[in-house]
């Protein structure tokens, strides 16, 4: 049998020369190292071998084995340059025409109004920081004067964590980045607790509320919180501050306007619209009726400010938040939120 794989490998050798084209090599393929070929024949036969014949037969067929293989292997390889040297042998070449272009990446809608954001922002004197997004029942909550049971918690349709042991301060994923003005005071309290410095800082990033999907709404977007807290700061700053972010944001011609409101952290508080320029002020399916809402505004609770580490009889306050793609969608004409989301490289290219 050692004769016989020896023959074998010279024959399938021999053959392979005469390989001409991807047909014939397949069919030298199955002819020798396919499942009925003789050589797997004889992997099939060392069962029927004696002891001492048993190894040098299995040896010397592994080996023919390897070198069919590796000669398939390298006669595909001459065949794949013989074909290629053919076709540029029979096809002209033209040296001068440009190369193809490769696609470039870009920054997706939501990144850019962000960035555009924070640049405006930092203009203004206001510091980038960031917060948690799985929050405590009493930083989404409690410090910021929602108590338990209290009615104004229906407003925020929550994604609670099932974490057993908690009691009345579970865990959950951040109704709005609000939490994050507990963290940056009492982070900025704790430097100084008996004068601490004032606050004037923008929170972004991620948060998840359990509502109904439309083309304004979404159960997880991005939100631009807004702090400043210090002696004398009124709701004339507040409003200043972002009619100046609109008009640096959308041009001299951006009109806004206040919309009394209630939240449990801010008294007075409002709503901050943005007249849409996609229609005019007539409502289309970027607004719905002529203003886009972007987010709630107002002065800052005093509960507030005392759980922040701040004394309400010295220091006041505006905090804002905003909704980043509700902005996206009236800068850029976007008319369903859920485009963001859905990853389509029509949608994305296009920016």
């Amino acid at each position: 049998m050692l004769n016989e794989l020896q023959d074998l490998e010279n024959q399938a050798l021999a053959a392979l020369e005469h390989v001409q084209d991807e047909d014939a090599l397949e069919a030298w393929r199955v002819m020798y190292l396919g499942r009925s070929s003789r050589l797997m024949q004889v992997f099939g036969e060392l069962g029927k071998l004696s002891k001492e014949e048993r190894p040098q037969v299995g040896q010397k067929a592994n080996e023919v084995k390897k070198t069919l293989e590796t000669a398939l292997a390298s006669r595909s390889e001459a065949l794949r340059r013989m074909a290629l040297e053919r076709a540029l042998s029979t096809e002209r070449l033209d040296v001068t025409l440009p190369g193809r272009p490769f696609a470039r990446g870009r920054l997706h809608p939501d990144t850019q109004i962000l960035r555009e954001l924070y640049q405006i922002f930092r203009e203004m004197g206001f510091q980038i920081y960031r917060s948690r997004e799985v929050e405590t029942d009493e930083y989404n909550f409690q410090l910021l004067n929602f108590p338990i049971g209290h009615p104004a918690r229906d407003m925020q349709d929550t994604y609670f964590l099932d974490v057993p042991g908690r009691g009345d301060n579970p865990l959950l994923l951040r109704t709005h980045t609000s939490p994050g003005q507990i963290h940056a005071m009492r982070a900025l309290a704790a430097l100084n607790p008996e004068d601490p410095p004032p606050v004037r800082m923008i929170l972004p990033g991620m948060v998840y509320r359990y509502e109904q999907v439309d083309a304004r709404h979404e159960t997880q977007f991005d939100q631009l919180e807004g702090l400043a807290v210090g002696p004398g700061i009124t709701f004339s700053d507040l409003k200043g501050t972002l009619s100046e972010m609109a008009r640096r944001l959308f041009g001299p011609q951006a009109r806004t306007r206040f919309r009394a409101s209630y939240f449990p952290f801010t008294e007075p508080s409002a709503e901050f619209d943005i007249q849409c320029f996609q229609c005019g002020g007539k409502g289309c399916a970027v607004c719905g009726s002529g203003w886009l809402e972007i987010g709630g505004s107002g002065m800052v609770h005093p509960v507030v400010l005392r759980n922040g580490g701040y004394d309400p009889s010295r220091y006041t306050g505006f905090a804002f938040g905003f909704g980043v793609q509700r902005i996206a969608m009236l800068k850029y004409g976007i008319p369903d939120i859920r485009y963001f989301w859905e990853n389509d490289l029509r949608f994305l290219e296009q920016f």
